[in-house]
């Protein structure tokens, strides 16, 4: 994919992200994504089947899901050709790229921990872009929370997409999109689930292999400035193995390595309270500040990526 219609998606996502009242008229992309996966799952996933003809639904379901959406990312690309074409095809990718809503929500965490000392704003607005119980969360747990969404979604969310669309072009970054919302709906661990989002799971896991360890390097390189760019990078590569997943404590141990705090440790899922591991060697007690350093760091990311590209896209000229 070219460089520069890789920076003007980038570009583009920065200043607009999705606008609400476009959405509020037609549909955003990923919504229609999760509709047809729904439509799918709601046919196919039976509670009375056995797990291993679930298991093989789920499967034949993905096929079917990321197959087609990946084959309108071959139509719509072949279409979307010439200067006219070009520009379609910046605004549609920087559709499916995330980074300028996710550093607004983790922002609106930021702003209601400045507020008054009473939590409940903050709890709301770390409890729209995390799925852990949050009415009980002190200042400090509800920092981490926020930093950790904020580190693992950089990387899902804007790094990832980014990564699939320079390999891959759009169909690249529609298939990335297409797993990754598959693994949102139904790549859980729960009876529903676990049988018939098997596969979902374990291809998001896959798609992801590559950019979250690319993510923890880009937040060790953005820590630099401050000279700690060492230690995030050996803090991800000495604590990403204690996270379930296999991807998602390299940029959150990163971010702990490079703030000197310690992410991650105890969290409640509903009625189920989940000992997670800890990241970091630092200080638990993470504040406000330390949640504004680390939307520091991302915007470095983001503004890393956008420079290379268009570093790329002048030298290739």
């Amino acid at each position: 994919m070219s460089a520069v219609v890789i920076a003007g998606a980038m570009a583009l996502d920065a200043v607009t992200g999705d606008p609400r009242s476009l959405y509020a008229r037609v549909p955003h992309p990923v919504t229609l994504m999760a509709r047809s996966l729904v439509a799918l799952e709601t046919r196919l996933n039976r509670p009375e089947d056995a797990d291993s003809r679930r298991r093989t639904l789920g499967v034949v379901s993905l096929v079917v899901y990321v197959g087609g959406w990946t084959a309108l990312g071959v139509g719509l690309a072949r279409l979307l050709d010439g200067p006219m074409g070009t520009l379609l095809l910046i605004a549609l990718a920087s559709t499916l790229l995330a980074g300028r809503d996710l550093l607004d929500q983790v922002g609106v965490v930021a702003e209601a921990m400045d507020g008054p000392e009473d939590l409940t704003a903050a709890r709301s607005a770390v409890g729209r872009i995390v799925g852990r119980e949050t009415a009980s969360l002190d200042r400090p747990a509800v920092a981490r929370a926020a930093i950790e969404s904020l580190a693992e979604n950089l990387s899902d969310g804007f790094v990832a997409p980014v990564f699939w669309f320079a390999v891959a072009g759009l169909p690249g970054l529609v298939a990335y999109k297409a797993i990754n919302t598959a693994d949102s709906l139904i790549g859980h661990r729960n009876a529903r689930y676990q049988a018939f989002g098997w596969a979902a799971a374990r291809l998001d896991d896959l798609a992801n292999w590559i950019p979250a360890r690319l993510t923890a390097a880009l937040l060790a390189l953005a820590a630099t400035r401050e000279g700690r760019a060492g230690e995030a990078w050996s803090t991800a590569r000495r604590d990403a193995r204690r996270h379930l997943s296999p991807n998602a404590g390299w940029p959150e141990a990163a971010m702990a390595g490079a703030l000197g705090i310690r992410l991650g440790g105890p969290r409640r899922y509903g009625a189920e309270q989940v000992d997670g591991a800890w990241f970091g060697s630092g200080r638990e007690d993470a504040d406000t500040s330390d949640l504004s350093r680390a939307l520091q760091l991302a915007r470095r990311v983001w503004v890393a990526l956008i420079a290379t590209a268009l570093t790329v896209a002048l030298i290739s000229d």
